[in-house]
């Protein structure tokens, strides 16, 4: 004589409670994952699309109490802004930083600007540029 089981099929009557947690899981994740996603494409616009002066600097040339900076800064046609740059000595205390503003209509500007320093500079850095 052969007993009727007692286990159910598999399936057949719905999910299981843990396949129904892994579901939600896995929904949760996916909704998280979207909105982290828009999160950084916002902010990648926002510093990209919103920054409308640039630049970087191409050489420097240390002297006893200035460094002489190459710098070549992009912007907008008629845009106004300026140029943070700073120098630091060997021992990377800062010596001299200073702001230099960039007018007018054209829109690539290559400009060598005299940093004036407290102390021999050995470096030349960018620090930002900023339209008004």
């Amino acid at each position: 004589m052969s007993t009727a089981s007692t286990k159910l099929p598999e399936g057949r009557y719905g999910r299981s409670s843990d396949e129904r947690a892994d579901h939600r899981l896995k929904v949760a994740g996916a909704v998280l994952g979207a909105l982290l996603l828009a999160l950084i494409g916002y902010f990648a616009y926002h510093y990209v699309g919103q920054n409308k002066i640039s630049g970087e600097v191409i050489t420097f040339e240390p002297h006893k109490n200035s460094v002489s900076i190459h710098l070549e800064v992009r912007k907008d046609s008629g845009t106004s802004g300026y140029c943070t740059v700073r120098s630091q000595a060997a021992d990377q205390s800062e010596v001299g930083r200073a702001d230099f503003r960039f007018d007018g209509k054209a829109t690539r500007i290559d400009k060598v600007v005299t940093l004036r320093t407290t102390a021999p500079g050995t470096t030349a850095e960018l620090l930002g540029c900023h339209a008004d």
